[in-house]
């Protein structure tokens, strides 16, 4: 169920910035950032804070290369389902929404890893003190 949880708010995250609607913060911010300002700024910066929680603890935790693996497999299950027929690649607009659900997942399993990892292995992360 955690991980679940954490999907949804990576999905939430990225639809919020961007998806094929009218409501994405995007179209939004093009098209109101002269009369509101302040809101666009404001909400920009909600965003990029959510997107430094997530991508701090996905490369903290699986790294770029554990990005682009899980990528590759998310990437290569959509490929299987084309070829297969399940799902079509003519709409853009379906393919947007793939493309925001599969980010979410590489997102949800980076902020999840270390979760998991303890649970397999029984071992605790330690966190590298910066200063």
């Amino acid at each position: 169920m955690g991980f679940l949880i954490r999907w949804v708010f990576a999905f939430v995250l990225l639809a919020a910035t961007y998806n094929p609607t009218a409501w994405n913060f995007v179209r939004w911010s093009l098209d109101n950032y002269e009369t509101n300002l302040s809101m666009t700024v404001l909400f920009g910066l909600i965003l990029l804070v959510g997107y430094i929680i997530y991508l701090r603890a996905t490369l903290r935790s699986i790294g770029v290369f554990g990005m682009v693996l899980i990528l590759a497999v998310v990437g290569t299950i959509l490929w299987v389902l084309f070829d297969q027929g399940v799902i079509s690649l003519d709409n853009p607009t379906v393919n947007t929404w793939i493309a925001i659900v599969a980010l979410s997942i590489v997102l949800a399993i980076g902020l999840s890893w270390s979760i998991v990892r303890r649970r397999l292995t029984g071992q605790t992360d330690v966190d590298d003190i910066d200063e």
